[in-house]
């Protein structure tokens, strides 16, 4: 029998039972892609971050699975994993590697964690009508599209908008075949913060991901150019909401800033 030391941890919140759940598993033993997959499906949580042991250049590997599939990167999980190392470790910096050899440096600054991610670009890309009203939304002030991580991103005029959308989540999926998830934002009308969001992904996890890290490596960059900004504060306003500050750093580089608590601990036996 195995045992993995597992974790649960809500990401970019200050309070238990906000932000956004994720699984770690901190693996001391090898384990295929297929257990991977069964032990997030099982957690049933959006992400399930897997740590590996420390390699021979100084990185945690680290990679993510969805109830349904590997996810190259993400923002909570990462996070999570970050809490989970620094509270166990007592160190206050280090580096995880993911799948696709991208290396993610992470601080502790106080009670804060700072992460180091990739900066995206978006293309121009229309929505097809059936998205927007699957979604319930009949106007985007944008429309554009990240490659790299397969997500559309539609702006909208209204963040009271955006915080009462309800998707048709069947008729949802059925609108796309090619996409990973939707992003939509606004510009927010909170005084501590600069834009808001919601991401709906049913083709690839659950219907909506509480808050997201991954989608602000290019949303930063979006909403940057807008504002004329290179310091934002982003606020996900889904029902358990969640925080982070965004900066961008160079053309390539951003940094995602942000508290996480860990509410359970146990271990998975298999």
């Amino acid at each position: 029998m195995k045992e993995i030391e597992t974790y649960i941890v809500d990401s970019f919140t200050d309070e238990a039972f906000k932000g956004n759940p994720a699984g770690v598993c901190i693996l001391k033993d090898t384990f295929s892609d297929s257990e991977m997959l069964s032990i997030a499906k099982e957690l049933g949580l959006s992400e399930t971050a897997f740590i590996g042991e420390l390699n021979k250049d100084n990185a945690y590997p680290l990679r993510f699975f969805s109830p349904v599939m590997e996810i190259p990167l993400c923002g909570h999980a990462t996070l999570a994993s970050s809490k989970v190392l620094f509270e166990s470790t007592g160190q206050n910096a280090l580096t995880f590697v993911n799948i696709q050899n991208l290396k993610l440096p992470i601080e502790r600054e106080g009670a804060f964690i700072k992460m180091g991610f990739p900066i995206y670009d978006t293309t121009p890309q229309d929505a097809p009508i059936e998205l927007l009203n699957a979604l319930g939304i009949s106007e985007v002030n944008n429309s554009a599209y990240n490659a790299e991580t397969k997500i559309l991103l539609l702006e909208i005029s209204s963040s009271d908008i955006l915080k009462n959308l309800a998707p048709d989540f069947d008729k949802l999926k059925n609108s796309h075949d090619s996409i990973n998830g939707v992003l939509v934002t606004a510009l927010s009308k909170k005084e501590n913060f600069d834009f808001e969001s919601r991401y709906f992904w049913p083709w690839s996890g659950t219907n909506e991901d509480p808050v997201t890290g991954g989608t602000h490596t290019f949303l930063a960059k979006y909403w940057g150019k807008q504002l004329n900004k290179t310091k934002m504060h982003a606020f996900q306003c889904s029902e358990r909401t969640g925080f982070m500050e965004v900066e961008l750093l160079d053309e390539k580089q951003m940094t995602i800033k942000s508290k996480a608590q860990i509410i359970l601990s146990g271990k998975i036996k298999i």
